[in-house]
């Protein structure tokens, strides 16, 4: 099997972006042998939220992305996948030692039964990794990084949990049981890339199709803050889970996006690990050590006194007139912060490119360096007024990069231009620092 279409090729690659390959296309005998479907989705991942961009503006006059959120979502789908750099997913880890060691019985790998089993049995447990994410408040504060956005569009999409990778895995272990690695391999990465094109407001309604598949109607109930949307509407691919376990609701008000209590920043550290913090601080209002460890092993707004889940007579009234967070800011450090996020991602390509040629040393000082310059860029959308301080020291870093071949121009022909951009960054916030120490200065005298 797996014979019929190069599984690199554009058709391919489009078409698992809608779970529409063939269980002869996408099926293999070993896991080294299954595409990276995920990273070789990259260029379609541009290519629709460049679509949903240009069909917005003509639709309704206006962007569907601010740039503050934008780079603040996919930022965060750069750093959930940067722990990849070092080793092997987590799924696939913990799945293939099962596998190894105490499978029940081997499902043959060439069967399209087999292939249809594991489609149905890995969307089976992406349901519970989902609803046990919403119902367990350790697990909430990994996944209501995904949640974050107060805007719903296709870079929502990336904007991914760095920790949720690490408990999600313990959920498909029981499709380990007989369902061969390579085909999981498949469909852990179809799953996920389906819920991709989900992520839009400009799609409306599917008709028949809202019975079984989730579809951008029922997803947009999901990252709803209205009470009718809490807690809603878990499936992956199909929304039948929903429909069997009464998780599921019709979208009716008006969807307001986001956490129930916003945090209102696009520092991207603060967005991915904030709940942990605020876990830790509720945990400590309480006494007994009984309370304590339900601060953590049961609902995000459980109380003493409530029931497991909590309830929602603390929560905010929606009313449908509230506005996203968009602080006000000028256009040229926009601009400055676009040209920075994209000599970011072209570094993050880069490292994932050449990973294998690179050594660990490289690899932790690559990544350090995305991790820094998202930081920093988070820090200047924010306007903090540490952000010239940090950025100068980044930009250090950048020039040192540049001038040892670790940073790469986006296009060839632009590699004076980018070098003295990075330059002139240097300096322009060399000198805004030292005018900010100057002026601390001044005051402390």
């Amino acid at each position: 099997m797996a014979g019929a279409v190069v599984p690199g090729s554009v058709s391919a690659g489009l078409r698992a972006m809608f779970l529409m390959l063939t269980p002869n296309e996408s099926s293999f005998q070993k896991v080294e042998d299954v595409p990276q479907y995920v990273q070789q989705a990259t260029p379609f991942f541009v290519g629709l939220m460049v679509l949903e961009l240009v069909v917005g503006v003509l639709k309704t006059g206006a962007s569907v992305v601010t740039i503050s959120d934008g780079v603040t979502s996919i930022s965060a789908g750069m750093i959930s996948r940067l722990p990849l750099l070092l080793m092997r997913g987590c799924e696939l880890t913990g799945y293939m030692y099962l596998w190894n060691y105490y499978r029940l019985v081997e499902l043959p790998w060439d069967s399209a039964w087999t292939w249809w089993f594991t489609f149905l049995g890995t969307d089976f447990c992406y349901y519970w990794v989902h609803r046990f994410a919403h119902e367990v408040s350790i697990l909430w504060a990994a996944h209501q990084v995904h949640h974050s956005s107060e805007y719903y569009n296709l870079t929502t999409a990336l904007r991914q949990s760095v920790t949720q990778q690490f408990t999600s895995w313990i959920f498909y272990l029981p499709m380990a049981l007989v369902a061969p690695p390579s085909i999981f391999a498949v469909h852990i990465q179809l799953n996920l890339l389906y819920q991709f094109w989900i992520h839009t407001e400009l799609i409306r309604d599917l008709g028949p199709l809202e019975w079984v598949f989730n579809t951008p109607k029922h997803h947009r109930v999901h990252h709803g803050r209205n009470i009718y949307c809490i807690d809603k509407n878990y499936g992956g691919i199909l929304i039948i889970w929903d429909r069997l376990f009464g998780t599921f609701a019709q979208e009716t008000d008006k969807v307001v996006y986001g956490l129930v209590f916003p945090i209102e920043t696009f520092e991207i550290l603060y967005v991915q690990l904030h709940y942990y913090w605020y876990l830790w601080q509720k945990s400590n209002t309480f006494d007994g050590i009984s309370d304590k460890l339900s601060t953590f092993f049961k609902g995000p707004s459980w109380k003493p006194g409530k029931p497991r889940l909590g309830d929602h007579v603390d929560n905010p009234k929606v009313t449908g007139q509230e506005v996203p967070h968009d602080p006000s800011w000028s256009l040229p450090l926009q601009v400055y912060v676009v040209i920075h996020f994209l000599l970011a991602l072209g570094t993050y390509h880069d490292l994932f490119e050449n990973k294998m040629m690179l050594s660990q040393l490289t690899i932790l000082g690559m990544a350090g360096y995305i991790l820094l310059t998202l930081t920093s860029l988070g820090f200047l959308i924010d306007q903090r007024p540490t952000a010239a301080v940090l950025e100068m020291l980044r930009c250090v870093v950048t020039v040192t990069m540049q001038r040892y071949g670790f940073m790469k121009p986006l296009l060839p022909f632009l590699a004076v231009p980018t070098e003295a951009f990075v330059s002139l960054s240097l300096l322009y916030w060399v000198l805004q620092g030292f005018s900010q120490l100057l002026s601390i200065k001044r005051k402390a005298d």
